[in-house]
């Protein structure tokens, strides 16, 4: 299958979580103007997504939910899982731990770490906090691969450089700064700033 492009795999994970939601609530079969609604774009939309993963599905009874998780999961997932570590054991970070760890079988918080000795060697939701000086050397022992940075804006340049030194391949930045990484590793960035803002104007324009 060839490379599919960064937004098709963001809503093939928004269609997974909300396809799990509806097997969990004994769900078997969705249509794509159903997935299209709770998603808020088309159902043409959709069915080009679905398509590109080389599912397909009987006009009169829609998409199969369980049959759709497992092969969104067989474009996603990786077999062996992936671990991800997260940098800055602050509220922000700590909260993203306690909120996704068991959330996903395939791709789990291992570590976490800190400049705050304080912090060292402790367990947040399951997940032992280090302390920064660690971070090559616990990396490398826990096979980390994704790095999540939530460390002050000043801090948050240096933090990615360590990462890729260690050998991280892949980095979601929640900080305002904006980081410059090599090609061989993936970045995603997320300023919450910038989307509250992005609210605010379009509630500006509703008055």
């Amino acid at each position: 299958m060839n490379k599919l492009p960064e937004k098709t795999i963001g809503r093939l994970s928004e269609y997974r979580r909300t396809l799990l939601i509806c097997l969990a609530k004994g769900k078997t079969h969705i249509f794509s103007h159903e997935l299209a609604n709770l998603h808020h774009i088309t159902a043409v939309q959709v069915r080009r997504d679905i398509m590109l993963i080389g599912y397909s599905t009987t006009l009169k009874k829609g998409y199969d939910v369980k049959a759709l998780i497992d092969v969104i999961a067989q474009i996603i997932d990786t077999d062996e899982g992936l671990n991800a570590a997260v940098i800055g054991a602050g509220n922000l970070g700590r909260a993203i731990i306690t909120y996704f760890n068991g959330k996903r079988t395939k791709l789990r918080i291992a570590a976490s770490f800190d400049v705050d000795t304080e912090k060292a060697n402790r367990v947040i939701a399951g997940v032992k906090c280090y302390p920064m000086t660690d971070l090559n050397k616990i990396v490398k022992e826990l096979n980390i691969r994704i790095g999540i940075i939530t460390v002050p804006p000043e801090d948050a340049v240096s933090v990615a450089e360590n990462l890729v030194n260690s050998g991280i391949k892949g980095i979601l930045n929640y900080t305002s700064t904006p980081l410059s990484v090599p090609q061989n590793v993936y970045l995603e960035e997320y300023d919450m700033i910038t989307s509250l803002e992005k609210v605010a104007y379009f509630v500006k324009q509703k008055k």
